[in-house]
């Protein structure tokens, strides 16, 4: 009961933040308040609808399946309690091509260091983790990952870190991780290259932990109940034009994360961004499959240099701030809350109602507040 105040208490607070930037203006209210730059972007003004979602294409979900808590899609019944992994994967282009990151349920993009325009390394949410066959290649971690693995109540997968950064983080009872333990491949590149999950190796780790109770595969009393995301019903599509009265049309979004020149894309075939860096549309090694999302959240976030080697953390425990959610070429400025380490960042509309998404896989990157007037649009 407390939590849920807590929550309400900050979702309320955001809905404050955005009721003050709109104070005095009608309903097609300028929203270039969000510090956001745009490039060839129109408003597209409609009336509101009663209900985010289209006509329901297919309610039954088969036989042996349930919704997934991560993606809001069929999945086996068989790993209803599996808790996900989060795998720390390493974006330096010498590291490409990836493996394995086309299957991940959700990818986060963040800022690794302030040094080297700001490279960004990814951190991948996989709930079904008993298919990888290759994944990686894995690095090191910073606290702001172990932070929002956490509120997956995910394994973190890495390879070290920053001991005088992140030991204390590791040392809380929510932050279970395996560091190192996974295996090598002779890839032809520098050793910190070479690390990957492979199959079988968190079946090893797992049962390496077997002396520890709580070291479980299955979800522990940290897990977050529910969808992690307010999802549409299945079969469902959120059109967010019919819901909003002003929404933008998003075809390609720019990130200012200039050393991987992070690029997202839309594909109206498939109809969602692919995920582009150094120039070319990210493919995954396994299957040539792009790194594609039907969901994208940009968040707004402030950050604190912890020393003169670019190491950092994000204020990512945090309320109202700036976002903005995108699906099926359309965006839509939303606030984020996050109250709590363990507990789920959470995405509020103009109303201070938790905005309706689409199924599917997401993308998800902290944008630093000194850089968020560098983002493009069209």
């Amino acid at each position: 009961m407390k939590r849920s105040k807590k929550i309400a208490s900050l979702a309320m607070c955001a809905f404050m933040v955005i009721s003050a930037v709109a104070c005095g203006k009608d309903n097609g209210a300028d929203d270039s308040s969000f510090a956001v730059s745009f490039e060839d972007v129109a408003s597209n003004n409609t009336d509101t609808a009663a209900d985010a979602s289209g006509e329901a294409v297919n309610f039954e979900i088969p036989e042996g399946m349930y919704l997934s808590e991560i993606t809001g899609e069929p999945i086996s019944e068989d790993i209803k309690d599996q808790r996900p992994i989060a795998v720390m994967v390493d974006n330096e282009k010498m590291a490409l091509p990836h493996f394995g990151t086309s299957e991940a349920d959700v990818v986060y993009e963040l800022m690794n260091s302030t040094k080297n325009d700001r490279i960004t390394r990814l951190m991948c949410i996989v709930k079904d983790w008993g298919k990888i066959e290759q994944m990686g290649s894995i690095r090191s971690t910073r606290p702001t990952n172990i932070l929002l693995a956490s509120e997956w109540d995910a394994v973190l997968c890495h390879d070290g870190g920053p001991p005088v950064h992140i030991n204390a983080y590791l040392e809380k009872p929510w932050a279970q991780h395996f560091s190192g333990t996974f295996s090598r491949v002779n890839n032809g590149k520098r050793k910190e290259f070479t690390e990957y999950i492979c199959s079988g190796d968190l079946d090893k780790n797992f049962s390496s932990m077997k002396s520890d109770s709580s070291y479980s595969t299955t979800y522990t009393e940290y897990r977050n109940e529910g969808s992690h995301f307010n999802f549409a019903p299945y079969g469902k599509e959120v059109d967010l034009t019919k819901v909003y009265d002003k929404t933008y049309p998003v075809t390609e979004i720019a990130l200012p994360f200039w050393h991987n020149t992070s690029t997202l894309k839309y594909n109206e075939e498939t109809k969602e961004y692919e995920y582009y860096e150094y120039g070319s549309r990210h493919e995954d090694a396994e299957d040539g499959e792009p790194l594609s999302f039907k969901n994208v959240f940009i968040q707004k976030c402030d950050f604190n240099q912890l020393d003169d080697g670019g190491y950092l953390i994000y204020n990512c425990i945090d309320a109202g701030k700036a976002g903005w959610y995108i699906t099926n070429g359309v965006g839509k400025p939303v606030t984020w809350v996050k109250d709590d380490a363990t507990h789920l960042t959470k995405f509020y509309d103009d109303n201070g109602k938790e905005i309706e998404i689409n199924t599917g896989k997401t993308y998800i990157t902290l944008v630093p507040s000194d850089t968020w007037d560098s983002v493009t649009m069209k």
